[in-house]
C-alpha cells in the first residue's frame, strides 16, 4: 500500500479543529507535516489547542510534526513558512489550506447588516484570501517537481445558506479558487480541489453546545481525523488528478477509498 513516508505537507490552521485532524490522518500515512497557527506553547508539555501540542501528536502517531506559529493575515511571513520548507525539505507534496478565523463572537443568527462588516473580513480574508496567498507561495515548488496536491476545504455553505452570508461567500469563493486553480495547475501535473467535511466535532462546536448556543447530532458527526484521513487518501491516490478541480464531501470519498472515521 503507498504511504506519505517522505512525503511533505503543510496544513494551515492546524492548531485544533480540522486542521489538527487533517495534520494527524497525514501523520498516520507517515508524512513529515509542517503544522501552522498563532496559538503557541514551547513548554515540555505543551497545552491542548497549541500547534506545538499538534506537532506533537503528529510525531505520536508517525509522522514528523514541525510546529510554525504564523498569522496568515502576514503575507510576508506566510512567504517565509514556505521558503523554510523549501530550504529544509526541498519539496512539498501536499498543502491543505483551512486556516480560518471565527468572528467574536461567533454568528448563528441575524441579518447581514447586523454583524458589522467585520465579519466580512473575518471570514473572507484568512478563510478566502490567506488561502489565496498560501497557494501564490506553496505552488511554485509544486510545479518545479511537477507534481503536487492543493486541498481547500469548505463546507455546504458554498452551495446553500449556512450562519451567514460572509460565510457562504467565503466557501463559494474558496470552491471556484481550486476550481479555477486546478485549470492553470493542470499542465503541472498538480491538483487543486476543494473538500466539505459535514457535522464535525471541533472544540469551538463541542464548547458551543455545551453552552447551549448550538446543537450537533452525535450519531452523524464526524472527528476531525476523518477529514485528515481524507486528505491522506487523495494524496496517496496515484490517479488523483483525475479529480482535480472538483468539490468533494469527506464522507462521500470515504466510501470510495474506504477509510473510516476513528468510531467507525
Amino acid at each position: 500500500m503507498a504511504d506519505l513516508r517522505n512525503k511533505v505537507a503543510v496544513v494551515t490552521g492546524a492548531s485544533r479543529g480540522v486542521g489538527k485532524g487533517i495534520a494527524e490522518g497525514l501523520a498516520e500515512a507517515g508524512a513529515t507535516v509542517y503544522v501552522t497557527g498563532r496559538s503557541w506553547d514551547d513548554s515540555a508539555s505543551p497545552r491542548e489547542r497549541t500547534v506545538n501540542a499538534t506537532a506533537a501528536a503528529v510525531d505520536a502517531l508517525g509522522g514528523i510534526g514541525i510546529p510554525v506559529r504564523i498569522d496568515h493575515d502576514d503575507d510576508g511571513a506566510v512567504r517565509a513558512l514556505f521558503e523554510r520548507v523549501e530550504r529544509e525539505q526541498g519539496r512539498l507534496d501536499v498543502l491543505v489550506n483551512n486556516a480560518y478565523k471565527i468572528p467574536d463572537p461567533p454568528i448563528w443568527e441575524g441579518g447581514f447588516w447586523e454583524h458589522g462588516l467585520s465579519a466580512w473580513d473575518d471570514q473572507c480574508g484568512v478563510g478566502l484570501r490567506g488561502h489565496y496567498v498560501a497557494s501564490v507561495y506553496g505552488a511554485p515548488l509544486m510545479v518545479r517537481q511537477n507534481s503536487g496536491l492543493i486541498v481547500n476545504i469548505s463546507s455546504r455553505g458554498g452551495a446553500q445558506y449556512v450562519f451567514s452570508v460572509a460565510y457562504g461567500v467565503g466557501k463559494a469563493g474558496v470552491d471556484r479558487m481550486a476550481k479555477d486553480m486546478a485549470v492553470e495547475l493542470e499542465p503541472h501535473h498538480v491538483a487543486a480541489l476543494s473538500l466539505w467535511p459535514s457535522s464535525v466535532r471541533t472544540e469551538f462546536i463541542v464548547d458551543a453546545v455545551a453552552c447551549g448556543e448550538h446543537k450537533i447530532d452525535p450519531r452523524v458527526s464526524e472527528s476531525p481525523r476523518f477529514t485528515g484521513r481524507c486528505v491522506a487518501a487523495l494524496a496517496m491516490d496515484p490517479d488523483v488528478m483525475e479529480k482535480s478541480g472538483g468539490v468533494y464531501l469527506v464522507k462521500k470519498l470515504a466510501e470510495e477509498y474506504r477509510f473510516s472515521d476513528l468510531d467507525d
